[in-house]
């Protein structure tokens, strides 16, 4: 129910009026896997085309630029019959307009971004909220049908702008309500509070001691691994039992869980290990000389990305002094820190590509969603794999930087809008009440173009499979 005067582009920058025919901006790309060594993008218009045969195994139509059934009732814009290996399939080939979408973002650190479940905002305006930390990441769930429509307009339009930018591969920054101010962008380092963060940890404390304990053996008496989570002591933990580490008389301020391994050393922040602190020291209580504690035992602390680390004697009254570290354990606070990852932001897009949506697949669409689930169906986004939920419904997830870039548009709604690709046997397609009769081969489509235009561009796929 657009309407798009002549010569001009429409509100979603996707459809243009060109001599009183709707038109697509972009051209429908294809994945090509002859440019791969090259990859780069070049035009791929049909006038370029030679007319050859071209193999399904070589290319791969998708839906960026395709366009878009809506309002659903007829076939996709592109069902395209490729012969793989001997056997006919087909992709049916779409753009889909999604108000139901989200994008879950993973961001590899140890530090406190903020409490679970505080909300997120963007321009002032909430876009979602932190959702449960996962080992050495935090996680963010944003947007989703309620604070695409379900808000206000300004609500609305700031979750759009940021979901649209974040899936193109774009950098957002972030507020945390009560916590830190972010700037996450795919496949990039994240900013917390003006800080780029460059190691995600080697894991939590105890895990620490259980790689690293016989590199400590014998060069140091006591080491504390600190941990926001599982702080760890290398004389109580099970890996220093099982090679004979003798007591120490060390106290830890916080809750013990198993042997050598402490909870809520302190409180969560951006110090040392993810907590609060600065000094290390002050997890420490009284050194039991009963029990191993005595004057010239050596200590080791260190956090879980080697980034903070101190190196103590404890003087006569037993009270730990700072020292210089020795150059066999800087080796070894150098291994924690080798042996931690990069620390990224990945994005990954979640939606739901039911409703009526199928019907420009099937006849009968909810045949679609069985076959999805039974894996008779492949379904991909731009040719990027994507991983379908269990349960009712065709709910996927899918890693942006797998997908072509910018691949990712919007409409007013505001929704987003994305590649969709279904994959499946010719056979099965007939049976599942497909529009058989809509089905073109690779080279009718680049000879005749389709409802949109016929302007079409090659890249290489971002990974072979």
């Amino acid at each position: 129910m657009c309407y798009i005067a002549e010569g001009r582009v429409g509100a979603c920058d996707r459809y243009a009026n060109e001599g009183g025919r709707i038109v697509r901006c972009d051209p429908v790309t294809i994945l090509d896997r002859r440019l791969e060594a090259g990859g780069e993008i070049r035009p791929f218009l049909k006038a370029h085309w030679d007319g050859r045969e071209v193999s399904g195994d070589e290319v791969f139509i998708s839906g960026i630029g395709a366009g878009t059934t809506y309002p659903d009732y007829k076939p996709a814009p592109f069902i395209v019959s490729r012969e793989i290996e001997g056997v006919d399939f087909v992709t049916v080939v779409t753009e889909a307009i999604y108000s139901y979408c989200g994008v879950k973002v993973k961001i590899d650190t140890d530090r406190h971004i903020g409490a679970e479940a505080a909300a997120v905002r963007a321009k002032g305006e909430v876009v979602g909220h932190v959702t449960t930390s996962e080992y050495g990441s935090r996680m963010l769930s944003l947007g989703g049908v309620e604070h695409l429509t379900g808000g206000s307009k300004a609500e609305g339009r700031a979750t759009c702008e940021t979901l649209l930018k974040l899936c193109n591969r774009e950098a957002v920054e972030l507020e945390v309500e009560g916590g830190s101010t972010l700037t996450v962008q795919a496949g990039a380092p994240p900013v917390i509070d003006g800080v780029r963060e460059e190691r995600m940890r080697v894991g939590c404390g105890s895990a620490t001691i259980g790689m690293f304990a016989s590199q400590w053996k014998g060069l140091v008496d006591e080491v504390v691994v600190v941990d926001d989570h599982i702080t760890g002591v290398v004389s109580e933990h099970q890996a220093g039992k099982v090679l004979g580490w003798p007591d120490t008389g060390i106290r830890i301020k916080g809750h013990r869980s198993t042997p050598g391994r402490y909870f809520r050393v302190a409180e969560p922040g951006r110090g040392w290990g993810g907590t609060d602190i600065t000094d290390p020291l002050t997890i420490l209580g009284e050194w039991n000389p009963k029990k191993g504690a005595r004057p010239g035992l050596t200590l080791l602390m260190v956090s879980t990305t080697g980034e903070e680390w101190g190196y103590y004697v404890l003087d006569e009254e037993l009270r730990p002094q700072p020292a210089e570290l020795p150059d066999s354990l800087r080796a070894t606070v150098e291994l924690i820190a080798e042996n931690c990852e990069p620390a990224l932001t990945s994005v990954l897009f979640t939606a739901g590509a039911g409703g009526s949506l199928r019907a420009g697949v099937t006849k009968n669409p909810v045949r679609l969603t069985r076959a999805v689930h039974e894996g008779r169906v492949r379904v991909t986004c731009g040719g990027a794999p994507a991983w379908v939920w269990p349960g009712g419904g065709i709910t996927f997830m899918v890693d942006v930087l797998e997908m072509p870039e910018r691949a990712f548009g919007h409409v007013p709604t505001p929704a987003l809008v994305a590649p969709l690709e279904f994959t499946l046997p010719r056979e099965d397609y007939r049976a599942l009440g497909g529009h058989d009769e809509a089905v073109k081969s690779v080279a009718e489509i680049l000879e005749k173009g389709g409802e949109y235009g016929g302007e079409f561009r090659a890249i290489p796929p971002r990974r072979a499979g």
